[in-house]
């Protein structure tokens, strides 16, 4: 074999290399767990509790709502009364929204499901905290909807797309929109990714839906006690074991097992300040 022919065999095997990288990138998948709303039909509608309490809340969540509906998915969504408070109590079927001035705790957003059966989501809610989004730093539009929109889709069972502070232009990374980035609308809503992820997710229908297997739950332990054992409360403490953390300190995920048999998990959304004074604490525990 001739040198020339040698150096065009190896730089079409650079090619092919690099092709099958962009790929694997392109289609990395971005479920959280496997965790997914029991249902049998192909398309199924989630109710968000709107228990928001402020006009500029509310129409973010609505173009949330709307910006998850536009795309060719198997889960839509549709706003209604919310039935919880500012705790943020989660309500079977549902996900319940939330604002509230939380606390100087370090979080900017919380998305907390409750698990049976090992994936079947029963239950959500996301927390946006206003402590942090009535300071300067976090309080713009933008900021504020790429956190309304990936806290409502973690409760979907979705993921992130990226933690490395990098945007994908989906509201499933950790871009910022906050300094110089504060009047880009980058990472604001999904991108085609996240569609095609959540269709990936839904693809297999269950032989039964989230409405029973709740009704399964509180056959089995007495409602008030069940549902009070299946809640997130706004003690940090209530979320169980730290299971993985960003390499960047902005993501954690915590798992607490229930008296029930069911399981909370809970995706916890830190201010780029707590990240950055030690990224590989528990930030629970930070002062």
């Amino acid at each position: 074999m001739t040198k020339p022919t040698l150096r065009r065999l190896m730089a079409a095997l650079s090619l092919g290399l690099a092709a099958v990288a962009v790929t694997t990138v392109a289609h990395a998948t971005h479920s959280w767990g496997g965790y997914h709303w029991a249902r049998t039909t192909p398309q199924f509608t989630l109710k968000l509790g709107n228990n928001m309490t402020t006009a500029d809340w509310r129409a973010h969540l609505a173009q949330t709502s709307s910006d998850w509906n536009s795309g060719n998915s198997a889960v839509l969504t549709a706003i209604v009364a919310g039935t919880s408070n500012k705790r943020c109590s989660m309500v079977a079927g549902t996900t319940q929204v939330c604002n509230g001035t939380y606390g100087n705790n370090g979080w900017l957003g919380l998305a907390s499901i409750n698990i049976t059966g090992g994936t079947h989501i029963t239950q959500g809610s996301a927390k946006m905290n206003d402590t942090y989004f009535n300071t300067s730093t976090y309080n713009n539009p933008n900021e504020r909807k790429h956190v309304v929109c990936q806290e409502v889709a973690h409760t979907f069972g979705l993921d992130h797309q990226s933690t490395d502070g990098s945007s994908q232009n989906s509201c499933m990374d950790y871009f910022s929109n906050t300094g110089a980035n504060a009047t880009s609308t980058l990472s604001t809503k999904p991108n085609q990714h996240d569609f095609d992820e959540l269709n990936l997710i839904y693809a297999h229908l269950d032989s039964t839906t989230t409405v029973a297997m709740i009704a399964a739950q509180v056959a089995a332990f007495s409602q008030g006690p069940a549902a009070a054992v299946r809640d997130i409360s706004d003690d940090p403490q209530s979320w169980g074991q730290l299971v993985r953390q960003s390499p960047n300190g902005r993501s954690s995920h915590y798992e607490r097992e229930n008296g029930d048999g069911s399981r909370n998990v809970t995706h916890v959304y830190w201010t780029l300040e707590v990240a950055e004074r030690c990224v590989s604490c528990d930030h629970r525990f930070q002062r």
